[in-house]
């Protein structure tokens, strides 16, 4: 018998064995259906019947139907002629006749260790008085030999399955967990990730410090957005923006009468945010006579209206943020010393945007889009050329200025690409002067065809290989090409974000 023949050669073959079982009976439809414990419902594992059906999104109940019946009493079930069965359901949809000839369906259990695991069907045209012991007997003995390998497949994706729902769950877990406005992928970026998700859950004051412009207000922003504090009041506080002489009473408030002018009763920011967090932005700017008070307030956590003797208690997570030098501030007398090892419990240093230049095409990437929505625009990217502007620049203000750079390029844009002469004259100077389109033909030739492999190879993530098939021409003369213009396939691999349309 050919069937018994394959299945004895060795390891077995679900797919084939089922295909040489349809040919075997000469039936119109084999179907091997397992159970899941975990739900108590079947499922189609293997099939093989008109058209080559898809069936895999089948499934029965325990006790449903024929199926579900032998899979539950553990006893083979024949239905001579499944046009004249109340207990066939039919969920598979087959005709019930087959050029006006009955199609008989014969269902055994199939077991492993004595436990059924599921049922193996056919459907056949039935040809009067069939054989049917037979067919009963031939199903039995196949299913018995496929017991394990089905057994062992059903154990295979149960823990894919698993695997994928642990996945899932590690996956939402770092989006509850997330940074959604801060861009990028750096080293150093990510090493600042690390730090917020340290003290994110405590009570720790933290100290950002970093440059004008690196994002110090979003990185404050994350901790607390990932603190157990996160649905409690979230005050900020631009120290540098408010007079001097008001600071005091915005930070602490003030008693009806403190001050001329104080008509009523005013709390302060810190009485503002009990139970949450105070951000403390341009922190290096308050003034002296301040930082006493501040001092208290941190040590204490209790604060004094002005114009009150009454201390208030206080529960505030504080963080501050500032791009001045502290040390130099205390050396020129300028700052106190104590508060500064009061506050620089946990410091976070975020890096320029010129030491993490990996960054910039996510960014820009990140504002392209973010214009777009604001703009109703349509920019789908930058070309390699300005993309490599943006790389060589040395942006002294940071995110900032970049953010204000894309904004300007995407209003100029008028292909719905962004190009170098969409971007600053401060930026285009920073390219050599190959970049510009005068010269000779061969040289003009020379820029074209240079812009035309950096942009293939943004499309191709970097792949010389794949840039090469795409343009047409062999990997040596792509690589003749590359030293020729001094291209640098690496950095393209990062860029690959940026440069989709």
């Amino acid at each position: 018998m050919q069937i018994g023949n394959e299945l004895s050669k060795g390891s077995i073959d679900l797919n084939s064995t089922i295909r040489l079982l349809k040919r075997q009976l000469n039936a119109t439809c084999v179907i091997l259906t397992l159970i899941n414990h975990n739900t108590n419902k079947l499922f189609v594992e293997e099939s093989y019947g008109p058209l080559d059906q898809d069936f895999s999104k089948l499934t029965y109940e325990l006790g449903e139907g024929i199926i579900g019946r032998v899979v539950q009493t553990g006893e083979p079930k024949v239905i001579r002629s499944i046009a004249e069965s109340k207990e066939f359901l039919n969920k598979l949809h087959f005709p019930l006749k087959a050029n006006d000839k009955d199609i008989s369906f014969i269902c055994i259990p199939v077991k492993e260790k004595g436990k059924v695991i599921g049922a193996l069907s056919v459907h056949k045209i039935y040809f009067g008085a069939p054989d049917f012991k037979n067919n009963v007997q031939l199903l039995t003995i196949i299913s018995s030999m496929i017991a394990r390998t089905a057994r062992r497949r059903y154990e295979s994706r149960e823990e894919i399955d698993s695997l994928k729902k642990e996945n899932s769950e590690l996956r939402k877990a770092i989006s509850e967990q997330s940074y959604p406005n801060i861009e990028g992928n750096s080293s150093k970026l990510k090493e600042v990730f690390s730090l917020i998700q340290s003290v994110s859950p405590t009570n720790t004051t933290v100290l950002i410090r970093g440059e004008s412009g690196v994002g110090k207000e979003l990185i404050a922003d994350a901790i607390h957005y990932n603190s157990t504090r996160k649905s409690k009041a979230y005050i900020k506080v631009n120290c540098a923006a408010l007079p001097e002489g008001l600071i005091e009473s915005e930070l602490f408030g003030h008693e009806k009468g403190a001050f001329t002018g104080a008509d009523s009763q005013r709390i302060g920011r810190f009485e503002a945010a009990h139970g949450g967090t105070i951000f403390l932005d341009e922190f290096g700017d308050i003034p002296p006579n301040v930082q006493v008070k501040l001092l208290r307030v941190i040590q204490q956590r209790e604060i004094e209206r002005l114009g009150s003797t009454r201390p208030i208690k206080i529960d505030v997570r504080i963080i501050c943020a500032t791009n001045k030098n502290l040390e130099k501030l205390i050396e020129d007398g300028k700052f106190r010393e104590d508060l500064y090892y009061r506050i620089n419990v946990f410091p976070v240093y975020i890096p320029p945007l010129r030491e993490r230049l990996h960054d910039i095409p996510a960014l820009a990437d990140h504002f392209i889009a973010k214009f777009n929505d604001k703009n109703g625009r349509n920019v789908k990217r930058l070309t390699a050329s300005a993309i490599d502007c943006l790389m060589v620049y040395h942006w002294p203000g940071n995110i900032r200025e970049l953010e204000n750079c894309i904004e300007r390029a995407c209003i100029l844009s008028t292909d719905d690409v962004v190009h170098t002469n969409n971007l600053p004259p401060s930026l285009q100077n920073a390219i050599s002067s190959q970049t510009k389109s005068h010269g000779t033909l061969d040289t003009i030739l020379g820029k074209i065809e240079k812009q035309v492999i950096q942009d293939t190879l943004l499309s191709t993530n970097g792949n010389l290989v794949k840039a090469a098939t795409q343009l047409g021409i062999t990997e040596r003369i792509m690589g003749l090409r590359i030293r020729k213009y001094n291209i640098e396939p690496k950095r393209f691999k990062y860029t690959n974000n940026a440069s989709q349309d």
